[in-house]
């Protein structure tokens, strides 16, 4: 009886300390959780950090320090903080990397200005701050092999104060077109007038609205070619197409987040209170790197059907959006590359808009890369990267660019 009873004791407390772990063990998975949650992109370093009162003029160069992350062999790197403008014109500042080859210049070095795809809308995901910040650009090696310079512009408000107008064309442009004039205020860089843009997915967008702007914005600038490649083109049926997918759905809770801070109309009549605040938190963390695991893990919160109540397409958001498609002339010749199995852009979209930019006179050299994904039509080995260098190569020797137009 003596031994039933100090069994049932030790039973039970191994029992209660059973339950004691177990409390503990849910503590714990819920302090990690927290810890997750909170774990946000760095805040950037005080080379992002303006002067207290800088230049209101553009493309001013402010400061620059030797940059070595992801600098191809053959090669040196820069970071650069340059003045920058906003929509309205106000003044701005922005960050960006240069890339010069070792190659002795002869004369002017010929400029490729990158612009980057979608890595996020907080401060700490502008690529000058990530461990990879060519990891989708095509042909690093060849640009440099061939002597030309490349200015990749982070935007405004990313690594620099403020909020990043996330697929807004006109204020992207000038922190293209601004990012080269500051880089070229370097005499010992010797960078030349004539540029030729390349950009993918959100930059594709950006190259676009540069050359748009290019005239009119930097006309001391040269603009020998755009390359515009998975360029966002038409956004209100991009959204409706990508969100099938999660990365979809994370470009979409950038791009409402961005729009609404601009434009506070854009709100509760397009999206529930509950999936801004879900929007709103997966815009603090960046596309690539593995804080995007909580991202990914909350679109699972966000309906099958879309993020939003009602078509964006429709009133004050489809106003705004249809202002920020790229539907304007552009005097250089222009490049569209599309890979047929992009999973956030829709290639037949894609083609209507070449169609009616064809129809509207202007010329665009259209190729499309069947297998190809999103991603893919930049990656290692793409069918695209050989062609890119050799169709800028003859922008930047002045030979005539074809176009693709009257085979539509």
């Amino acid at each position: 009886m003596q031994d039933e009873k100090n069994g049932a004791r030790t039973g039970g407390r191994g029992r209660a300390v059973g339950r004691w772990l177990g409390g503990l063990g849910l503590l714990v998975v819920i302090a990690l959780a927290a810890a997750w949650w909170l774990t946000l992109p760095d805040e950037p370093g005080a080379f992002y950090t303006p002067p207290p009162s800088p230049p209101a003029e553009p493309g001013i160069l402010l400061h620059s320090e030797a940059y070595d992350t992801d600098i191809p062999a053959g090669a040196k790197g820069w970071r650069i903080l340059y003045t920058s403008r906003l929509e309205d014109g106000s003044p701005t500042v922005a960050s960006a990397i240069v890339v010069l080859p070792d190659i002795p210049a002869q004369g002017p070095r010929p400029v490729i200005a990158w612009a980057h795809g979608t890595t996020g809308i907080a401060r700490g995901c502008a690529p000058s701050l990530s461990p990879a910040p060519f990891g989708g650009t095509p042909g690093m090696d060849e640009v440099v092999k061939r002597g030309w310079a490349m200015v990749a512009t982070d935007y405004a408000g990313m690594g620099t104060p403020g909020h990043h107008a996330y697929l807004f064309g006109q204020v992207a442009a000038y922190s293209v077109l601004d990012s080269v004039n500051a880089a070229r205020q370097m005499e010992d860089w010797q960078l030349g007038e004539r540029v030729v843009v390349w950009g993918h997915s959100q930059g594709g967008h950006a190259a676009l609205w540069t050359g748009m702007r290019a005239g009119t914005d930097a006309p001391e600038l040269e603009i020998a070619g755009v390359a515009a490649m998975a360029p966002a083109t038409e956004l209100a049926a991009m959204i409706g197409y990508g969100a099938r997918s999660s990365f979809g759905e994370i470009i979409t809770a950038y791009l409402y987040t961005a729009y609404h801070r601009l434009y506070p109309e854009i709100g509760e009549a397009y999206i529930s209170r509950f999936h801004a605040m879900v929007a709103t938190d997966i815009s603090r963390r960046c596309i690539l790197d593995w804080r995007a695991a909580w991202s990914l893990a909350l679109t699972r919160l966000l309906p099958d059907e879309g993020l939003f109540l009602k078509p964006i397409s429709e009133g004050p958001f489809g106003e705004r959006l249809a202002q920020n498609d790229p539907n304007g002339a552009i005097d250089a010749p222009v490049l569209l590359a599309q890979g047929l199995a992009d999973e956030v852009i829709d290639p037949k979209l894609q083609e209507g808009y070449v169609g009616r930019r064809c129809a509207a006179g202007q010329a665009i050299d259209y190729r499309e890369y069947p297998g190809l994904t999103h991603v893919s039509l930049v990656g290692p080995g793409s069918a695209l990267t050989p062609q890119l260098l050799a169709w800028t190569e003859d922008r930047f020797a002045g030979k005539p660019a074809s176009s693709t137009c009257s085979q539509r």
